[in-house]
């Protein structure tokens, strides 16, 4: 009897472990953007070319609702919440600016401090011809890798879109494959 018990428990361990080892890791996609429609457009985008490109993503407005405060995503409730769900890294996208001077920061922000900031730009902006956004990356709530895509010549925010649909895959290609 007692060897049953413990060919029981063995099987139901090793089940364990093997159903965990197949749940896929994914990058939860954070757009930072007051507008709800701006944020929707670009999660939706992100989301897309990433899945696309071998990075199984989801975008936040699946999992949070929308209005609400993303710095819970900071908590580690949420975050065990996360990685139950196969979410592993979260991927945060705002707009740095609206020119091509910017650099990426050297400087590492935690991510509840990320997540608590607000955006004071837009995608696009009437009198810009370029937009420079910034990707940060998080696993374990530790900053793992930031880059800027800048987007020229746009003219409204489908053009903005458009850019990104087609320069970012060769972004990711060219400077992401490393990290």
């Amino acid at each position: 009897m007692k060897n049953y018990k413990l060919i029981f428990l063995l099987i139901c361990i090793l089940g364990t472990f093997h159903v965990q080892a197949q749940v896929p890791s994914k990058t939860l996609v954070i757009g930072q953007f007051d507008k709800p429609d701006e944020r929707y457009a670009i999660e939706v985008a992100i989301t897309d070319l990433f899945t696309k490109n071998g990075v199984p993503s989801v975008p936040s407005l699946n999992v949070i609702k929308q209005g609400a405060d993303p710095s819970i995503l900071a908590q580690d409730s949420i975050q065990r919440m996360l990685k139950q769900a196969g979410i592993d890294r979260i991927a945060i996208v705002n707009v740095r600016g609206y020119d091509r001077r910017f650099k990426i920061s050297d400087v590492e922000t935690s991510l509840k401090e990320t997540l608590g900031r607000t955006s004071i730009y837009h995608i696009y902006r009437e009198e810009a011809t370029s937009v420079s956004f910034e990707f940060s990356f998080y696993k374990e709530n530790k900053m793992v890798f930031r880059d800027i895509l800048k987007c020229g010549n746009v003219s409204d925010r489908d053009s903005v879109i458009k850019r990104i649909r087609k320069k970012l895959p060769k972004r990711m290609a060219k400077k992401w494959s490393r990290n």
